[in-house]
């Protein structure tokens, strides 16, 4: 039989194993405070008791819950009169759970859930009494039983010896009562690394009494038999004090600070204690081993043990083994025990420090791994102290808390030194008791919110005034530390719940598993949080939860449980703020299922209230971004204030960021280079402010330098130079580029710096004379007398031969179709190819009729990219400078020297062929007065002008193919490739008009580019089709690479239709709003009037100086 303690129902009850039994009984009374009734057994059953005596049971519980190591296994109670025991398990629930039971251990071995074994360990050694009465005394002798008269004697033993512990017994020379002298030589010394420069630092002996120095006599003596110190004649020498221990002894510690403020700290990290634990899922055996002064167990490095000298009354002593104070020694020795164990670390086996915990999930498991511990102790000679070890337990404490199978708890010890605090009495107590209540705030749900009242009076300038809500978070969070539950620990693959909240007064989370909780967390809000609104208060709980709990949450299946409705649908929602953008960031890397949780059931993380009965005054106040603060009599007071509340943003940052708490925390141990701490409390990195990981704090700095009205859009480096001024933070300089890359602004209208996209894609080289022609209209000439104001220009590829046919704009298109047949079809034939720009004219529908039924395919230029067109933009250029040679030399009207033009033209040297294009056309130089005696009357025969005409086509196509490569290699020289894919989303680059002739340029301050718009299709090497909108679908979609330029998006982006409105050319209008000046220009001698105009488009006002005879003739409104 066995004998302890189980819960049943969730109760604690006092239970029997009987093997005897046949079936399970359960005491009325206790089965009185079951929520169920009994129900009718199939039989009758008649049960006998101890006393001989025979109950008739009818019916019985069923199916109640007993938990062993946290699983419950359900058992069918039969009720019976008892006072001995709440319950009997019997034979029926041992078979059902197959047990197996140690009659001398007293442990019961039962089968659970997913193959688990589950053990029960009755109590050992006790007897059960139980106080009855002197009739009843008399009535059971009277019924046979026999009465003993015995007295019990108090007596047990003071200490359990290593002998009476099953496995350790083995090995006592891994227990000895003291160290058996210097270490042996390990993998690693223990170094005292000082600062360079640094000189040898001596300070006097401190003054002792008496019983001190008595005590240090006998210590020092100790020490010196053990060989641990030697006499020194170092250098330094830090002076002894004593330390009273928790039994009254004294310990002797060396006063090392001013070393250790010298010393360059080691950074091997030491453990996380909620790593170390998430690692004993499963366990149920736990042994502890303790180190018999650890620290002795490692030597330190023969050229640094002048450093550990240490003065006393008694002499200059030095250590050879690393003494307690070092600043470097829990990480040195952290190092040794992780190398030491490295093969059983977070497998059955975790250490922290000179701490060493074995976890087994059973017992036959737990002897193995205490032997191969123990083995590894002893080839090491690592050494133990018997006395502070456990073995072989159930439940253990481990570094301040109480481990089970059942989970963590916190270690009642440790509570009674919170529970037992007296109430502060300055910020520095206040500090004491947060720290040490904040060991265990994940026992506690919303121990943020509950700590508020205090946290407020350490803040920086706050009166220390104690009221009554200081009082009672002072004593709310000693209870909640005295009721903390049993936290479970979490098993990988069975996912996870997390039930979140957030209200004004803060954010609380609670993460469970399988119904039991395995943590809590919660925060207060930062001040930049009190104006969220509600959706993103709540939102941020959850994105709190899952930053906090990565570790468990990441790749596993989470039910996120909130009583705010609408973020069932945040996954779906279409419209979402910049912040919310960037939280959808981090929540979509996790599997994710948010339900909604009505506020009344959500009773696990509501921990922040919901009275307010000023629901709407509130609403309306946080859409005015007011500052909201609660009085201690509830009252809701809404001020209006701006000041700097940057630095207060940075400051709670740097409060939570866990970089730069790692560096406060070094900080402590002494000085880190290049980080000092501000008397405001602000951590400065070589005199620039540590801005912490907070994506929105950057972003408002990086805001505030870029976009403000004091910024105007700075470009990469300048900004980088201001900001590295007064901020720092890791990869700065990067989040800037991104940051200034991804900025709507610029990308519309900061031009490139960088050569033309796209390379030279030149065309194919005609096969003959006049089969491939380009044609181009040059306009904006002044009208002549004949009314012409325009001229055509067509061009023979091959050749280089041009016609020059004046017209005017107005000319109908059919007109233009006889001018051509009568100038150019009629000279040369059909062309099998026109290339020409978008003009209107060209891109009608009566003209690719009019060539489609001539037989001639028309080839268009790529849409704002004149260069597709070059050669007749080159020849365009060539006549203008003609015209204008003309018209200052000859006089009179442009039209009357066009003829000439085309002459001098035709007869010119083009170096692309080699020659003039008449003598490309005609095989022979033009007659000139110049050149008529070296052309002569020479006559040819027919076969011997073919062969010429032949021999010089050949060598024009072989001249034209040569400069073309040339052209290419050195246009390609100023040039970059770009390619982009289809679906890509690219800006447009647009200019102002240009329809009239300016001695000012124009439109500087417009956007350089619209769009974005998603590419269709790609057309060619370097052309693509876009998808524009519908207010520019009189354009033609095809454009060049050159017009196109990236655009890099960003959540914060609000995209817009183009603010001037766009012509068919792509250039955009601008309209005049009056004159401001006048003045007369003297150009040569011409005296030009000239007015100054205001103009104005949608964003901006500009002033130009403009002639007026142009302004007159398109503004005549202007002088009316």
């Amino acid at each position: 039989m066995n004998v302890g303690t189980l819960k049943i129902n969730g109760r604690d009850a006092r239970i029997l194993i009987d093997t005897g039994a046949q079936r399970s009984f359960v005491s009325e009374a206790f089965a009185s405070g079951f929520n169920g009734p009994h129900v009718p057994m199939t039989q009758t059953l008649l049960v006998s008791t101890p006393l001989g005596d025979d109950i008739e049971r009818d019916s019985h519980y069923a199916s109640c819950e007993v938990e062993v190591e946290g699983q419950n296994l359900t058992c069918d109670f039969v009720p019976l009169s008892m006072i001995e025991f709440d319950a009997i398990l019997g034979m029926d629930w041992l078979e059902k759970h197959h047990a197996r039971v140690d009659c001398y251990t007293k442990i019961l071995e039962l089968e659970g859930g997913e193959g688990l074994t589950l053990r029960f360990e009755g109590d050992r050694g006790k007897s059960n009494s139980c106080i009855i009465s002197a009739v009843r005394a008399r009535d059971m002798m009277r019924k046979g039983c026999h009465a003993y008269l015995a007295y019990v004697v108090d007596k047990t033993k003071e200490e359990i010896d290593i002998n009476d512990v099953r496995v350790v017994c083995k090995y006592p020379d891994v227990f000895p009562k003291d160290l058996p002298g210097l270490p042996p030589d390990r993998e690693i010394e223990f170094v005292i690394e000082v600062e360079p420069d640094t000189k040898p630092i001596s300070i006097p002996p401190y003054r002792m009494a008496p019983a001190e120095l008595n005590e240090l006599k006998t210590q020092l003596q100790e020490l010196l038999d053990n060989g641990f110190i030697r006499p020194s004649h170092s250098p330094w020498g830090a002076p002894v004090l004593f330390v009273k221990k928790k039994d009254g002894t004294l310990r002797m510690c060396i006063d090392y600070r001013q070393l250790n403020k010298a010393t360059i700290k080691n950074r091997y990290p030491l453990p996380r204690i909620d790593d170390l634990f998430d690692q004993l899922r499963g366990a149920t055996v736990f042994s502890k081993i303790d180190l018999r002064s650890g620290y002795h167990q490692l030597k330190i490095k023969e050229n640094d043990i002048p450093k550990s000298a240490f003065r006393t009354r008694y002499g200059h002593f030095e250590f050879l083994v690393m003494s307690f104070a070092l600043t470097n020694a829990p990480t040195a020795f952290m190092d040794l025990m992780n190398r030491v164990f490295h093969k059983y670390l977070d497998r059955f086996v975790i250490v922290f420090i000179d701490d060493i915990l074995i976890y087994s999930k059973s017992e036959e498991e737990h002897k193995e791994h205490l032997i191969l511990v123990l083995e590894t102790l002893r080839e090491k000679q690592l050494y133990a102290k018997f006395s502070k070890c456990e073995f072989w337990l159930r439940e253990i404490g481990f570094l301040g808390h109480v481990i089970s199978g059942s989970g963590i708890a916190v270690d009642n010890k440790k509570i009674e030194a919170i529970t037992e605090w007296e109430r502060p009495r300055n910020v520095k107590e206040i500090r004491s008791f947060l720290g040490l209540a904040g060991y265990y705030r994940k026992f506690v749900e919303k121990f943020s919110v509950l700590a508020s009242p205090l946290t407020k009076l350490t803040r920086k300038g706050a009166k220390f005034v104690w009221d009554d809500r200081c009082e009672k978070g002072f004593l709310e969070l000693k209870k909640r530390l005295t009721e903390a539950p049993v936290l479970a620990l979490p098993r990988q693959g069975m996912g996870y719940d997390v039930y979140s909240d957030a209200s004004i007064q803060g954010l609380g989370c609670v993460l469970m598993q399988d119904g039991r909780v395995i943590a809590y967390a919660s925060r207060q809000l930062k001040k930049h949080e009190v104006n969220y609104p509600t959706h993103d208060l709540e939102l941020g709980a959850v994105v709190f939860a899952l930053k906090i709990w990565s570790h468990y949450l990441y790749g596993e299946t989470c039910h996120i449980y909130t009583d705010h409705k609408s973020l069932k649908y945040v996954f779906t929602q279409k419209e979402l703020n910049m912040r919310q953008r960037r939280w959808m960031e981090l929540i979509k890397d996790y599997h994710l299922v948010i339900e909604y949780h009505p506020g009344k059931a959500n009773v696990v993380a509501d921990a922040l209230s919901r009275k307010n009965s000023s629901g709407a005054l509130l609403t309306s106040l946080r859409a005015l971004r007011a500052r909201l603060e609660v009085s201690s009599d509830g009252a809701l007071l809404a001020r209006f204030e701006v000041r700097p509340t940057l630095l207060d943003e940075i400051k709670n940052g740097q409060e939570t960021d866990e970089e730069l708490m790692k560096v406060r925390e070094r900080m402590l141990a002494g000085p880190v280079e290049d980080f000092r701490e501000r008397d405001d409390g602000l951590l400065l990195f070589r005199d620039r402010v540590c801005v912490p990981s907070d994506d929105g704090l950057r972003k408002s700095i990086l805001e505030e330098a870029h976009s403000s009205a004091y910024a105007m859009h700075p470009g990469g480096t300048e900004m980088y130079r201001d900001l590295k001024e007064s901020y720092w933070w890791s990869g700065m300089k990067r989040e800037i580029a991104e940051y200034i890359s991804k900025c709507l602004t610029c990308q519309q209208v900061k031009a490139e710096h960088q050569h033309p996209a796209g390379l030279l894609q030149p065309l194919s080289i005609p096969e003959w004379k006049w089969e491939h022609v380009t044609m181009d209209f040059v306009v904006g000439l002044p009208r002549t007398i004949k009314n012409y104001d325009a001229v055509w220009v067509v061009v023979d590829r091959l050749t280089k031969s041009a016609h020059f046919l004046p017209i005017n704009t107005t000319y109908a298109l059919e007109r233009l179709a006889k001018l051509y047949v009568d100038e150019i079809v009629r000279l040369h034939g059909v062309p099998i190819t026109i290339v020409s720009d978008r003009d209107p004219r060209f891109t009608s529908r009566f003209w690719p009729k009019f060539q489609e039924s001539m037989g001639t395919k028309l080839k268009f230029s790529t849409a704002f990219h004149p260069q597709t067109d070059g050669q007749s933009e080159r020849v365009i250029q060539i006549l203008e400078d003609m015209l204008r040679a003309c018209a200052l030399e000859f006089q009179g009207s442009w039209d009357n020297h066009l003829a000439l033009v085309e002459f001098a033209y035709n007869n010119s040297y083009q170096a692309s062929i080699g020659m003039p294009p008449y003598e490309a056309l005609y095989g022979r130089r033009c007659r000139t007065p110049l050149c008529w005696e070296e052309v002569g009357m020479t006559k040819l025969e027919s076969t011997e002008l073919v062969e010429i005409t032949k021999s010089k086509v050949k060598m024009i196509r072989d001249r034209l193919k040569a400069a073309q490569d040339r052209q290419k290699s050195y246009a390609d020289k100023r040039r970059r490739a770009l390619e982009f894919k289809v679906g890509d989303e690219v800006f447009l680059k647009v200019s102002p008009w240009k329809g009239i002739i300016r001695f000012q340029s124009r439109g500087k301050l417009n956007p350089r580019y619209i769009g974005p718009f998603v590419i269709l299709e790609r057309i060619g090497a370097v052309a693509y089709r876009l998808q524009l909108t519908p207010e520019l679908e009189k354009i033609h979609n095809v454009f060049h690479v050159s017009m196109l330029k990236k655009y890099i998006p960003d959540p914060s982006h609000v995209l817009e239709k183009p603010p001037v409105e766009i012509r068919e050319d792509l250039n955009y209008a601008v309209q005049p709003v009056r004159i401001l000046d006048r003045q007369v220009k003297k150009l040569r001698s011409k005296k030009v009037p000239m007015v100054k105009i205001l103009w104005k488009s949608d964003r901006v006002e500009e002033e130009t100086w403009e002639t007026e005879a142009s302004m007159k003739e398109q503004y005549a409104f202007l002088f009316g």
